[in-house]
């Protein structure tokens, strides 16, 4: 049987890695919160990481915005983190699935990004995240991988579509940029993916390296609100379409963040689905479906 520890488990991708994993009775799985482990403190990491086959990290800092008046903070958890979880996973002979970001790269193409593309992250978010990638690539050349993924939304946390609909209780129309073009992407979908490819990974079929776990196809937020709206029984047309200049942030947003997934099929698994297809699939998602209702 195999031992699989899942760090961050009480987030939103970690809750659903534990409920993937949940439906397996052939692993032996260990559930770990912020609370339960603090990946800056080595000890810790390495403590929590012995015994185990495989260890798939959920734990992040993920505030984007914050990153750029702490970056120090943010890299401890997302660099140096990632590194202690790497360095523990390399004296344990045990394999690291690292969840990565589309922040790591520069976000100004035209065409998907694939795998190898350079990286040259715009804000501080990225930079930390990079940290960790390269711990991985260093400390783990033959069992570590990086999965980037990026506009995740899900059941168990804050994201733009759980936002968009909380608003559209309050506001008969809402404005939403279109001019940052992406791939949004189920956190129970990527959730499956991960568990996937730690089943590869085990068996010895995937190659160690950078996978993008981002969904199919690409569209803008102003694409994905209206996408919810109509999937809630909204009215679309309460979505205007606006650019990213009425709205200045701390941290820099990428313009582009569509991935390629060309590395998939070398592990013997398909890309994730189109994001419009997974995006139904959440809505008629029976539990929970709190996130998704309109009051």
């Amino acid at each position: 049987m195999s031992r699989v520890l899942v760090t961050g488990a009480g987030g939103m991708l970690g809750h659903d890695l534990v409920a993937v994993l949940a439906a397996r009775p052939d692993l032996k799985v260990t559930a770990a919160t912020r609370a339960d482990l603090d990946i800056t403190d080595p000890a810790a990491a390495r403590n929590a990481v012995t015994g185990h086959d495989v260890v798939i990290n959920a734990a992040a800092w993920t505030n984007v915005d914050g990153a750029e008046t702490d970056e120090a903070a943010a890299t401890a958890v997302n660099g140096e983190g990632v590194a202690n979880l790497a360095a523990a996973c390399a004296a344990d002979g045990t394999r690291l699935i690292q969840v990565s970001t589309d922040y790591v790269l520069a976000g100004n193409a035209h065409t998907p990004y694939p795998e190898d593309a350079p990286t040259a992250p715009v804000n501080a978010y990225g930079r930390g995240k990079l940290v960790g990638e390269e711990a991985v690539a260093r400390l783990l050349p033959d069992t570590g991988y990086v999965v980037r993924t990026a506009w995740l939304y899900g059941a168990h946390g804050p994201n733009f579509v759980s936002t968009m609909l909380r608003l559209a209780t309050q506001h008969e129309q809402l404005d939403v940029v279109d001019d940052q073009h992406g791939q949004p992407t189920w956190s129970y979908t990527l959730a499956e993916r991960l568990v996937a490819l730690a089943d590869a990974a085990l068996a010895g079929h995937a190659t160690p390296g950078v996978y993008h776990g981002t969904c199919a196809g690409q569209t803008t937020w102003y694409g994905l609100a209206r996408a919810a709206f109509a999937l809630a029984g909204l009215d679309p047309d309460r979505i205007r379409p606006t650019t990213s200049d009425r709205y200045p942030r701390p941290a820099t947003r990428p313009a582009y963040s569509v991935l390629g997934h060309s590395r998939w099929a070398a592990a013997g698994l398909p890309p994730l689905p189109d994001w419009h297809s997974a995006l139904v699939d959440a809505f008629h998602s029976p539990a929970p479906p709190a996130p998704w209702k309109v009051a």
